[in-house]
């Protein structure tokens, strides 16, 4: 089969490259996909760039341990293991190999069969590659770990991103008053799922706001926690949700670890500080087809690549200019 496949820590279009690899082994309770779409998430960015360094003591410290990166996946079943029972071949589903060794950003991917779920007929396999782990992130910060209701005021930092956009949705469709961070250039589409307002990111610093939000998602980690939580109503919570800023030689090896560090740290005695995380399942995945067929979102597509060109996809995703979610359609 044709993958991508990683050979080094570095530049996308550097480390990056198309391969011949074998197909890979379905053990039992796995499903073998031929992949239809996949599409790129923070995490695979961060370990093409190998960025921050700290991370690669977990994924390896000359190279990634795993070639193939890529968690999102929609396609038809080309096998199934032993223990299989919810899935037949040929029948088009969607998920995520989070957790998995075999990565997506390839023409076959195996996935343990309580990670996916049968896609619908309307919806697109880009629609559903796209919306698995932005979505599922989205559904668990907003809806379950937030519990945003009606008459709450909502701020979303990295607003046009794919979570953020998702997550200013869900938020207005639960009925808050939602405030998207974001550049000037990403204003109208922000504001187009719904938000009531937009700050420009490069000409106005959120923090230092006289407004007061009931739920601050910070998807981006640019500021000091203390500073995020002075904008906080008495009874707000901020979610802190991002490996944080990787530019300059601290960032480039940290990044925002230590931040989220000492939100996990201050979470254990606070109330104010929730640190979102989520799960694949058969329940989580059906809870977001159920919100997406509802009209509660729908994911924004920003550029669609050929396999051959992930490459450039990754680089695209890592240039943090991405409004929406970048696609590699496989077949």
């Amino acid at each position: 089969m044709r993958a991508i496949v990683q050979t080094a820590y570095g530049t996308p279009t550097e480390v990056l490259s198309l391969a011949d690899l074998p197909v890979p082994t379905v053990a039992d309770g796995d499903v073998l996909i031929r992949v239809r779409a996949t599409s790129v998430n923070t995490p695979d960015w961060a370990v093409v760039s190998g960025t921050p360094t700290l991370m690669r003591l977990g994924f390896g410290w000359s190279k990634p341990r795993a070639t193939v990166r890529g968690t999102d996946v929609a396609g038809f079943v080309e096998a199934v293991g032993a223990g299989v029972t919810e899935f037949a071949v040929g029948d088009a589903v969607f998920g995520s190999s989070l957790d998995s060794v075999a990565g997506t950003f390839a023409e076959l991917a195996v996935v343990p069969q309580g990670r996916l779920l049968r896609k619908p007929e309307a919806l697109s396999f880009e629609e559903a590659a796209s919306m698995v782990m932005s979505g599922l992130t989205a559904v668990r910060a907003i809806r379950d770990v937030a519990q945003v209701r009606p008459g709450m005021k909502v701020l979303i930092n990295g607003a046009s991103g794919g979570v953020g956009l998702l997550a200013v949705q869900l938020a207005v469709s639960l009925g808050a008053e939602v405030t998207g961070v974001c550049s000037g250039r990403n204003a109208e589409l922000v504001l187009a799922q719904g938000a009531t307002q937009v700050i420009d990111y490069t000409r106005e610093d959120f923090t230092e706001s006289e407004q007061r939000w009931d739920v601050i998602l910070d998807n981006v980690i640019n500021h000091p926690l203390r500073r995020v939580m002075k904008v906080l109503s008495p009874t707000g919570v901020v979610l802190p949700n991002s490996i944080g800023q990787t530019t300059g030689r601290l960032g480039r090896v940290l990044a925002g670890i230590p931040r989220m560090a000492l939100a996990g740290l201050m979470s254990l005695f606070s109330r104010r500080i929730k640190l979102p995380s989520i799960t694949v399942t058969t329940e989580t995945l059906q809870a977001l087809l159920d919100l997406v067929e509802d009209g509660a979102m729908k994911v924004v597509i920003d550029r669609t690549y050929p396999l051959d060109q992930a490459p450039q996809a990754v680089a695209h995703m890592l240039s943090h200019r991405a409004a929406g979610k970048v696609v590699i359609a496989v077949a």
